[in-house]
């Protein structure tokens, strides 16, 4: 069994993950789109990150949300779903000592309590969201990879698909943030619409609805895409990765001074502040998983 951050329980058989080609995922995307140089740190030089509380959070109740579909419907309550927090959250601390070891002091860490009860109170949102007793997902967690008629292969991991009996698809994200405002929704949408592509290009169908759960305050999004839509946001995704390649074989991948620069990472090394970059890798060969890349 694998957790939402693609991280091996511990005390399973694991098989070696075949070497993939460089892919296109969304929070790759988006991340070329908000700063080439944090793209290149992060997808190429692979430079490490230590998530935060919020995003391990997120990573424990989109764990959580998986397995409280594990149950037998009438079984999937708010009770249920509080109660496989703290046994969620032992096998991800087993999974990632370290990254645990960085967030909190141990074990006994005062603040562990009130961050579990934190995503506790996230999944108690959820329930005012949906109904989980009246859904049978097809796929959780599901990775959709393909490739576009031009090359480009798309990668990604759906929290959740629903098919209707008459065969109608839904793809349903959850977001353990709050709703954006309109800027932030165009982010949000382009997110979908990346799954949705991927499914048409996959399966030949057009999802019916594109469904965000945002649990820090109940709201949701939903969005209704058609083909020529997706076919045009196809070439967004071809362009962006044009860039890319060409910012790969140059290896000019420019920084991008914003404000979103306070929350980097890497800061210290991007010469947009006057630090220094390493010595570019060169353009990878192949790819594969971290625990960043599937913390979307």
């Amino acid at each position: 069994m694998t957790d939402t951050a693609g991280i091996q329980i511990a005390g399973t058989a694991v098989e070696p993950a075949p070497r993939r080609r460089p892919a296109l995922s969304p929070s790759r995307a988006g991340d070329f789109k908000q700063c080439p140089l944090l793209y290149r740190f992060r997808a190429i030089d692979r430079l490490p990150e230590l998530p935060s509380r919020a995003q391990v959070r997120g990573t424990l109740v989109h764990a959580v949300l998986e397995r409280l579909y594990d149950l037998p419907a009438p079984q999937r309550s708010p009770e249920a779903a509080r109660g496989l927090v703290g046994p969620v959250w032992e096998e991800l601390s087993a999974a990632l000592p370290e990254l645990v070891g960085q967030l909190f002091v141990d074990a006994e860490d005062p603040e562990l309590p009130v961050w579990l009860e934190s995503a506790a109170e996230l999944l108690e949102v959820y329930f005012r969201l949906e109904d989980p007793r009246r859904l049978e997902p097809a796929a959780r967690e599901l990775l959709v990879e393909t490739e576009l008629a031009s090359g480009l292969l798309l990668r990604g991991y759906i929290d959740r698909l629903d098919v209707a009996p008459s065969g109608e698809i839904r793809v349903v994200d959850y977001k353990t943030g709050s709703s954006p405002r309109e800027a932030g929704e165009v982010a949000a949408l382009f997110q979908m619409k990346f799954y949705a592509l991927a499914l048409l290009q996959e399966r030949g169908v057009v999802p019916t609805q594109l469904r965000l759960l945002y649990l820090a305050d109940g709201e949701y999004l939903t969005y209704e895409p058609d083909e020529p839509e997706l076919r045009r946001f196809e070439r967004t995704l071809e362009a962006i990765w044009a860039a890319i390649r060409t910012a790969g074989e140059t290896g000019d991948f420019r920084p991008n001074r914003t404000r979103m620069c306070d929350w980097c990472s890497h800061k210290a090394l991007c010469p947009a502040w006057d630090g220094t970059p390493p010595e570019y890798p060169g353009w990878p060969e192949s790819a594969e998983d971290t625990v960043l890349d599937r913390m979307e």
